[in-house]
């Protein structure tokens, strides 16, 4: 009895302890459906720390005028490992195997040093190796393939989402200082803004976006989560030619190597318009190379020497002071308050006009201006202000020097600054603002402002378009600039520039060749070591000007001219525009009469023809009503006639296409073979005869 009882007790304590349980488990579901499941747990798990960070758009590109790529972005990833995520069969079966196919990609170690390296961060539960930094895009699609990282992150323990962007000049040195650089605040609050990506980096940065990032044992890291996305930047299309911008590179620095050259600069610039279509600056580095160290052609201003005659010559005949036409003896030496000014060489013309002093580039030009406006001395430097030439101008990018123009009263007035001034010297003006002056006299007076960009895209939408700055309307008179330009005509045809007309355009322009300062700006060098300013500045074609050019080149040495050294790179330069631009070409068969003739036509199937020949507007007659035809071709259209075909008999399949013979001859149940490919020129079986199905007509086709 007391067996039974407690056999029963234990039923009891079974039961019960079956139905307090249910009632924990039904009460834990409605917990879990009204509280969520993390009150399930005695202790909640500790949350990953996160936090959203900016998230950098790509950088617009600079481009060329024709679409070219000169600075792009270039993508670049970090990738990591996660050795723990594989399991232990596939990172047994595939380790080696990745460690081959890495080395193979980067031998800069072997595949034992990176196996050893992998099973090292397992063995030490690395959530986060390195395996290499900043590969290309191209790169890591290649380490994606690879096995065990084949099988994705969360299988083959792949990160690769830190991507960082770098800026990438495709062409090397070329526009280096011209493209420039921008460069983010320092402590300190100073940015730096250099060159075209300077100028339009609000343009080019984009805005930003928002991404998480999570805390781990290595530090913050992405997770790829994007809270806002990243509005890329837009891209700027600059004025530059890269053709034209290439061979001025090539030709200055073949100039340059030749005479030893310390820096050189090569504007080109449209003449109608001032956007800069090329535009070089060279430097010799103590390696003995040329790179572009500093913007020459905007930054560095001299004394411009003989290509500022022409601006003297301006002031003068719009004051009405000479004539071109008047005569003056021309000396070796010219002596202002005990201070000689010398012909170069020693040359001695003689008694010659105004108009071959400039010609001759000779300083007898001094004495003409220093006669005209001894008197009057400010007003000289009156009349160089109402050209501009006194201001900077007002470039887009930054550091452009300030012109030197000095007035009387000044510390630096003497009683010659006019007759040395009038020749170039004793007056700083950088490359571009005497190429600008020159442009000006080419554009027919109107001076414009040089600029590099024509319109800021963001795909296919122009955010801003950029147009012909004028500076001044008229920067002299119509009479001045007729002569003015006779007078750079004159120059390359009878003065100092005549060897190097281009053999495929007239060009007007101007020599020049100054003696300049050391570099510490006091004095000049020793016999044998004078620097020289060697310059050539015009504009090309004659007639209706499309560009105009400077070469500027700074050497050491006394056998330095704009004539034989810049002057050579001027006219390759020209004679590659024209090389390259069609519009200066005729047509080899321009002056062919066109002979109008309809093409070779195939026999066949009527409404077929009918339909092509619409096509391409080719007229025809119908002579015949019939399905199948043959054609003709008769002047200036194709004609058809009726070709007969027979139900039970073979066709006439000569001169037809193999679809049409085909589709003709088995119509009668016989059976084609092909022989050959275009049309056909004989079939075994003549036509007319009787046809009987299973037969066999072989075609030969030429």
């Amino acid at each position: 009895m007391d067996e039974k009882k407690g056999i029963l007790w234990r039923a009891y304590l079974v039961y019960f302890g079956f139905v307090v349980a249910m009632i924990v488990v039904v009460f834990k579901t409605i917990s879990i459906q009204s509280e969520g499941v993390t009150n399930v747990f005695e202790t909640p798990v500790e949350k990953i720390p996160t936090r959203i960070v900016k998230r950098s758009p790509r950088l617009g590109e600079i481009l060329d005028a024709n679409r070219t790529p000169l600075v792009t972005s270039v993508s670049k990833f970090d990738i990591y490992m996660d050795p723990m995520v594989p399991s232990q069969e596939n990172f047994d079966k595939y380790v080696s195997d990745l460690s081959r196919g890495l080395s193979k990609l980067f031998p800069d170690m072997s595949a034992r040093e990176y196996e050893s390296h992998i099973r090292r961060g397992r063995a030490v539960k690395s959530r986060y190796l390195l395996i290499k930094k900043k590969v290309t895009n191209a790169e890591r699609r290649l380490i994606n393939e690879l096995p065990l990282f084949n099988l994705g992150r969360y299988k083959g323990g792949i990160i690769d989402s830190d991507e960082t962007i770098i800026r990438k000049r495709p062409h090397g040195e070329m526009m280096r200082r011209t493209l420039g650089y921008y460069q983010a605040p320092t402590k300190n609050g100073k940015e730096l803004r250099v060159g075209i990506e300077g100028a339009f980096h609000n343009y080019l940065e984009g805005e930003a976006g928002e991404e998480v990032e999570q805390r781990i044992s290595t530090g913050w890291k992405k997770t790829g989560q994007v809270v806002k996305d990243a509005v890329e930047g837009a891209d700027v299309i600059t004025s530059i030619d890269k053709e034209i911008q290439e061979v001025a590179h090539t030709e200055l620095q073949r100039q340059m190597k030749t005479n030893n050259a310390t820096s050189g600069s090569v504007i080109v610039m449209d003449v109608k318009t001032g956007f800069v279509k090329a535009i070089v600056n060279l430097t010799k580095a103590d390696d003995g190379e040329y790179y572009e160290l500093y913007n020459h052609a905007i930054g560095t201003k001299e004394v411009p020497g003989s290509t500022f005659k022409l601006v003297s010559l301006m002031a003068a005949l719009e004051d009405g002071l000479i004539k071109i036409t008047d005569t003056v003896v021309a000396q070796p030496k010219y002596t202002y308050y005990g201070i000689p000014l010398t012909e170069a060489h020693g040359a001695n013309y003689g008694r010659i006009t105004i108009k071959q002093a400039f010609e001759k580039s000779s300083n007898v030009i001094s004495k003409v201006i220093f006669r005209a406006y001894r008197d009057e001395p400010q007003a000289f430097i009156d009349r160089l202000k109402s050209f501009g030439i006194d201001q900077p101008l007002g470039l887009d990018i930054e550091g452009e020097a300030k012109p030197t123009l000095y007035e009387p009263g000044s510390q630096n007035w003497w009683g010659g600054s006019i007759a040395w001034m009038a020749v170039g010297y004793e007056v700083q003006q950088t490359p571009m603002q005497t190429l600008a002056i020159y442009n000006a006299v080419a554009n027919n007076g109107k001076f414009v402002k040089p600029q590099f960009v024509k319109e800021i895209r963001r795909g296919t939408e122009v955010v801003k378009q950029f147009y012909p700055v004028v500076i001044k309307e008229k920067i002299c008179s119509d009479q001045t600039l007729r002569i003015l330009k006779d007078c750079l005509e004159g120059v390359m045809k009878q003065g100092t520039g005549k060897n190097l007309t281009s053999s495929y355009f007239n060009i007007a322009g101007k020599t020049g060749t100054a003696r300049i300062l050391n570099e510490n700006g006091r004095g000049y060098g020793k016999e044998g070591e004078e620097r020289y300013l060697a310059s050539f500045v015009g504009y090309f074609p004659v007639k209706n000007p499309i560009y105009s050019c400077i070469v500027s080149v700074n050497a050491i040495g006394d056998n330095i001219y704009g004539s034989t050294v810049s002057g050579k790179v001027f006219s390759a330069i020209a004679n590659k525009v024209y090389a390259t631009s069609l519009k200066y070409h005729r047509a080899i068969n321009e002056a062919n009469r066109r002979i109008y003739t309809v093409p070779v036509s195939k026999n066949g199937n009527f409404y077929d023809l009918k339909i092509i020949l619409k096509k391409l507007n080719i007229p025809y007659t119908q002579n015949e009503q019939n399905e199948w035809v043959i054609t003709k071709a008769e002047g200036n259209k194709i004609e058809f006639f009726k070709r007969v075909i027979g139900k039970n008999t073979i066709p006439n399949v000569v001169g037809m296409s193999a679809k049409d013979a085909v589709y003709l001859i088995e119509k009668t149940g016989m059976h084609v073979v092909l022989r050959g490919v275009g049309s056909v020129t004989k079939q075994t079986v003549p036509p007319g005869s009787e046809a009987y199905k299973g037969g066999l007509v072989e075609l030969i086709l030429e």
